[in-house]
């Protein structure tokens, strides 16, 4: 045997043992897609005037505070929509103050001015980019808590038009639902205000001194009594908070004094640095943990907390707190979700599905090998092994690179096999056409692989790029059939022209050098 045939054979051997070792076993190295493995399917909507309400909120509250440091009279600061909020009760005399700390605070607002009364309004260029951050924001915290609940290979997508505001979630092999939409849409909004008042069990007690009325800075947040206690009760908070989530560095279940679980967080250096200002200035009184707009507890500030540690505690489940660090890991939502559409895929229609590929797979693979073996007689069984072994290499990869395997991939490996074909056939007709000519077979061979290689390489490169399309722009199954594609065109590459032309040089290899005759 020629030197250079031995080392073809063995290239071959190596690549096809490093396939074969990637997929064993096969129930661990090949991922199903939602299709097959059974999962939830939803479509969520981004309420993005969540986000315009808070940016105007936010922006109201911070304003009121820089009215009150600069000394700057007025009667009420108000949101009175979900762009707009005014103040009210600047003197006149207090006109020009007031505008220079507007210049210098609220860039993304227009200002009006009449009867005492100054408006803001968010531009409307502001209010279409919080409403795209808001969506591209919730695709990221979405994303980072599917992945951290361990979903293997889940898809988080824009669904839609493009600038829609909605989301498509797909987890494959998820069983509780109720749970998997708790934590994707939980909003997770952490805070620390301080308590002025309470707690008390009802609204009106709390808030008798303040004539009935809540004060502007204020706002009144329902929450438990104790640890223990489950009764609720209310307290009179500030507005602005001491501390938010976007403080946090990170969050994992803890126990606390008690041995119950609680949730301990870690803040990074510019949250240290507000809650030791905070508690260094304010010890003696209570500091609301609020989590989504209730309190889950208010302990007094002992004295100044400089360390970046800091512990959550309540009425919390282990599941419920390891839940609870999950979501602060992965940052509040910007928004609250809607479920627009939500379906479960049951496990068996996966395995239906799996078992019908499988034998399509089969069928096909031997009915294209009886159409070669009739049609080109023994050169049939070149394809069938150049076919298989393509089929083993795209296993191969998708195994290595832990690809998805879904209901449209397997139709990508038929469409291989179609493919493995149609490049055998391209061969097989040109080395006919060469025998005709009056060739010996091996220049027969030589002159067909040579002169159908641009072909192949050139239908091959431009279903390379297609498939490279789908898979950036797709979502789920079409990833999975873009992914069976593109790697079954480069393993086609290789087996039909390099594993197909050795073969034949093996089998010339045993005959007389000046040899004529070729079963094709």
């Amino acid at each position: 045997m020629q030197k250079n045939l031995r080392w073809k054979i063995l290239a071959i051997l190596l690549v096809t043992g490093l396939a074969i070792a990637a997929i064993i076993p096969p129930s661990k190295k090949i991922h199903l897609g939602l299709d097959l493995k059974g999962g939830i399917h939803m479509v969520l909507q981004v309420k993005t005037d969540d986000a315009l309400r808070v940016e105007t909120e936010t922006a109201s509250s911070q304003f009121q505070e820089a009215l009150k440091s600069a000394k700057v009279p007025f009667s009420a600061v108000r949101p009175i929509s979900l762009t707009d909020f005014v103040v009210e009760g600047v003197p006149p005399s207090a006109d020009q103050q007031l505008r220079t700390l507007a210049d210098q605070q609220l860039a993304d607002f227009d200002h009006e001015a009449g009867n005492g009364i100054h408006t803001f309004r968010m531009r409307q260029n502001i209010q279409v980019q919080r409403r795209a951050e808001a969506v591209t924001q919730a695709l990221q915290t979405i994303d980072r808590r599917v992945n951290e609940l361990g979903v293997s290979e889940p898809t988080v997508a824009p669904y839609g038009r493009a600038g829609s505001d909605e989301i498509v979630v797909e987890l494959p092999g998820v069983s509780n639902t109720a749970r998997a939409k708790d934590i994707i849409g939980k909003t997770a909004l952490l805070r620390l205000s301080l308590v002025e008042d309470g707690p008390s069990p009802d609204q009106q007690t709390l808030l008798s001194k303040y004539s009935g009325q809540v004060p502007a800075d204020m706002e009144v947040v329902a929450g438990s009594a104790s640890r223990t206690d489950a009764t609720t009760m209310y307290h009179l908070v500030r507005k602005v908070a001491a501390v938010t989530g976007k403080d946090l560095r990170t969050a994992k279940q803890t126990l606390d004094e008690f041995n119950q679980p609680a949730v301990s967080f870690t803040l990074n250096s510019d949250g240290v640095a507000k809650f030791s200002r905070v508690t260094s200035a304010n010890v003696g009184r209570q500091l609301a943990i609020i989590l989504d707009d209730r309190v889950v507890s208010a302990p007094t500030i002992e004295g100044a907390i400089t360390q970046p540690e800091a512990r959550i505690t309540g009425r919390f489940t282990p599941q419920e707190a390891d839940d609870l660090a999950l979501v602060l890991r992965s940052g509040a939502l910007p928004a609250s979700l809607g479920y627009l559409d939500q379906r479960e895929v049951g496990p068996t229609l996966g395995q239906d599905s799996i078992r019908a590929g499988v034998m399509a797979s089969i069928i096909g693979l031997g009915l294209v090998t009886l159409f070669m073996l009739t049609y080109y007689r023994l050169a049939g069984i070149n394809a069938f092994v150049s076919i298989a072994l393509n089929l083993i290499i795209l296993l191969g990869f998708m195994s290595y690179l832990n690809a998805v395997m879904t209901l449209p991939g397997i139709a990508g490996f038929i469409l291989t096999i179609g493919v493995g074909v149609d490049s055998n056939v391209l061969i097989f007709e040109r080395i006919r056409e060469e025998l005709a000519a009056n060739k010996g077979a091996r220049q027969a061979i030589g002159a067909g692989f040579d002169r159908v290689f641009i072909t192949i390489v050139d239908t091959h490169v431009s279903s390379l790029i297609a498939a490279a399309f789908l898979f950036q722009f797709g979502t789920g199954p079409i990833r999975g059939f873009a992914t069976t594609l593109f790697f079954g065109l480069i393993a086609n590459v290789f087996t039909a022209v390099f594993v197909s032309r050795t073969l034949f040089e093996f089998i010339l290899s045993r005959r007389p050098a000046g040899a004529t005759k070729l079963s094709i």
